[in-house]
């Protein structure tokens, strides 16, 4: 894989422990990126594209993909599914200068993709209704997540039952007109943490904590008889777009980050807002 630094990307610095919120979008118009090894990439991406790109996407899928597509009950949930994977699909040919459909996945003991021989890339995604994140470093673990925070959630109820006290505290504290925010902060952070890790569900919310205040910085605050793992990950926020809230964890400390749109985004509308209706 070529390794070089393309001089049209724009990348914000990582300051303590977190992201500063400054967000250039680029549109990728090229047919190859490259991946310097302080390189942090988030691609944002629509995942309601034009049917003939669809069925282009449904193409690259492996037999396992197909399978898994099958599963969903809603056309719309299983559409979703096509596109994301073969977005994934396409933005990795670019690094690796692979097929997109000749690219295997293997899945680690909690579910975690990467690829298969293993390469230096590493990546992550995640979806919620429209939009999708996808997250690329080279040899260092990293983890994403999206929420779209217009759905109804019993975000109290959830923080009480699952998270830490010191979370719980910190979000009585926070005034109720930004408590939704706040759970939102805390869930994605919480969510990103597990997905870098490679961890699942297996690990439970309760073990570690995150900051979730509004305007206070990304952080992983504390890790139940794992210490050090403060100063091995940095957590940051990610801004995709009206009604949705995002989370990235990378491990170190020395990587400079940046974004794109995949080239398929719709322009001039915003793509990726769901309908009133929608589930």
């Amino acid at each position: 894989m070529k390794r070089h630094t393309n001089p049209s990307t724009h990348y914000t610095t990582l300051l303590t422990q977190s992201i500063m919120s400054q967000y250039n979008w680029q549109t990728a118009t090229p047919s190859s990126h490259t991946l310097a090894d302080n390189a942090v990439h988030i691609w944002r991406a629509n995942l309601c594209p034009p049917t003939d790109r669809l069925a282009l996407y449904e193409a690259l899928l492996s037999n396992d993909e197909h399978q898994r597509a099958r599963r969903f009950h809603f056309v719309h949930h299983r559409d979703r599914f096509i596109a994301a994977r073969g977005i994934l699909r396409s933005i990795l040919s670019t690094y690796l200068q692979q097929p997109p459909a000749d690219l295997r996945f293997a899945y680690g003991a909690h579910g975690k993709p990467y690829l298969d021989p293993p390469s230096i890339v590493q990546f992550n995604m995640a979806h919620s209704h429209n939009l999708a994140l996808y997250a690329f470093s080279t040899q260092r673990q990293i983890g994403i997540d999206v929420e779209y925070t217009r759905r109804k959630v019993a975000a109290m109820q959830i923080v009480e039952r699952f998270f830490t006290a010191t979370e719980i505290a910190a979000l009585r504290r926070v005034p109720t007109v930004d408590q939704r925010q706040a759970f939102f902060n805390g869930w994605t952070r919480k969510e990103a943490f597990l997905k870098a890790r490679g961890d699942g569900i297996t690990v439970p919310l309760s073990s570690f904590s995150v900051s979730l205040i509004p305007d206070e910085p990304a952080a992983l605050l504390w890790v139940q008889d794992k210490p050090h793992e403060i100063n091995r990950w940095r957590l940051g926020v990610i801004e995709p777009g009206p009604d949705y809230q995002g989370a990235l964890c990378v491990e170190g400390t020395d990587w400079q980050l940046s974004y794109w749109n995949w080239k398929e985004q719709i322009t001039g509308i915003n793509p990726y807002r769901a309908p009133e209706n929608d589930v």
